[in-house]
């Protein structure tokens, strides 16, 4: 018999699922156009690659290391707390602001963020939704190495998210000093308000901010984002993504990368894969594409804007059950040559562990790993490019050689 906490995680899962996409059966033509293989781990993948666990927590939701601090390891529970560990041991709860979370299917909290001076600093950042819904992220600072200040927060940005309680985003990610985050377009089914194509919103988006206090405002916009200065607001990198609750960077190429796991509507779920450049200002399409396909209900009819930026990768509905993205890593840790450099990812339904070989304009070689992990939530890094994988049933587990 599973736990009390195993069964809240499951039901938990089957919510999440349900409110991340709204699964629907795809055909085969469908299958095809978006490129997905579908097809079993090689052998050599399957000996190649274990899993190891490392812990089991409530509902994990993210995972990462600390610069400055590389025997340390940050999980995020979602109800709101975050715990470290130091190396295979448990060291106690980072942060906890159950307080001021609030917590049910889509919502809660949903990642953490170092700074690159973080050792120095002290500050890190966290993503949530507060008790009104409204997607928030909060500045805080350590007292130890193992411990936060719970006095110290500071509010740094709050985006209202009204009606809705799906579709949060959820992702924070540094770049330099800069801090990205994704934001979900408002919920319900659609983007019936069309946020996710108003560039007067935050909803529906990358957004890039130097989050540290100046001049008395809360945190500053760099002046090279791409709306400065034009119509739509100052804080947007990006547009027209559904949901684009995990995402993450490849600083491994002269021009750094980024990847983004959009999470679809009716038919497909989609990876997004461009350089952080060329991210400036792109359109992704949505509310007007789903995948590669046009998307149209009775909550949409967004005609297709022209010069979007298509995903490189989708995969339909209709894959062993598949429901919604988990967006991962490209693979940069030596320890697994077998992976380095191949895009890991997950869906929340299917649970199989899976790569692609990705490219700037088209993904190749999609495959399972042999590997299952029951409703995987994110994956994470540490300071040492090993690659994490989260499950809501409470297990976090390290990818390695097998």
């Amino acid at each position: 018999m599973r736990s009390r906490r195993a069964s809240r995680a499951a039901t938990l899962a089957a919510v999440l699922g349900a409110l991340l996409a709204l699964p629907a059966c795809g055909s085969a033509s469908d299958q095809g156009r978006s490129g997905a293989s579908g097809g079993p781990a090689t052998a050599s993948a399957r000996r190649a690659v274990g899993l190891k666990k490392i812990g089991s927590f409530d509902a994990p939701v993210y995972v990462t290391g600390a610069p400055g601090f590389p025997k340390l390891l940050f999980v995020v529970e979602q109800q709101g707390r975050i715990a470290v560990l130091k190396g295979s041991r448990r060291a106690g709860t980072f942060l906890d602001i159950r307080g001021l979370v609030s917590y049910g299917g889509e919502r809660g909290l949903l990642s953490v963020a170092f700074p690159p001076d973080y050792a120095r600093s002290k500050r890190f950042y966290v993503y949530y939704t507060d008790a009104e819904g409204s997607i928030r992220i909060d500045e805080f600072r350590r007292r130890t190495a193992t411990r936060a200040a719970a006095g110290s927060r500071r509010e740094v940005i709050r985006i209202p998210h009204p009606v809705n309680a799906n579709h949060n985003g959820g992702q924070l990610q540094f770049l330099g000093n800069l801090l990205y985050f994704g934001t979900g377009d408002g919920g319900s089914g659609g983007d019936p308000p069309n946020n996710a194509q108003n560039k007067d919103v935050l909803l529906g988006k990358l957004l890039r901010i130097d989050p540290r206090a100046a001049g008395g405002r809360p945190y500053t916009v760099p002046a090279s984002n791409p709306f400065v200065g034009k119509p739509g607001r100052d804080e947007i990198y990006s547009y027209g993504l559904r949901n684009p609750f995990r995402f993450s960077f490849d600083t491994a190429h002269a021009q750094p990368r980024i990847a983004i796991g959009d999470v679809g509507q009716n038919r497909f779920e989609e990876l997004d894969y461009t350089t952080v450049g060329r991210a400036a200002g792109a359109n992704f399409g949505w509310d007007a594409l789903e995948g590669f396909s046009k998307y149209s209900d009775e909550n949409s009819g967004t005609p297709d804007p022209g010069g979007t930026v298509k995903p490189i990768f989708a995969y339909p509905h209709s894959r062993d059950g598949s429901c919604s993205i988990i967006g991962g890593y490209v693979v940069r840790d030596p320890r697994l040559p077998s992976l380095r450099g191949r895009y890991v990812y997950a869906d929340l339904c299917e649970g199989q562990l899976r790569s692609l070989a990705p490219h700037l304009k088209r993904a190749s070689g999609d495959r399972r790993l042999g590997l299952q992990v029951q409703s995987p939530s994110s994956f994470g890094e540490d300071q040492d490019h090993r690659l994490y994988v989260a499950s809501l049933e409470g297990p976090v587990f390290r990818l390695v050689p097998r």
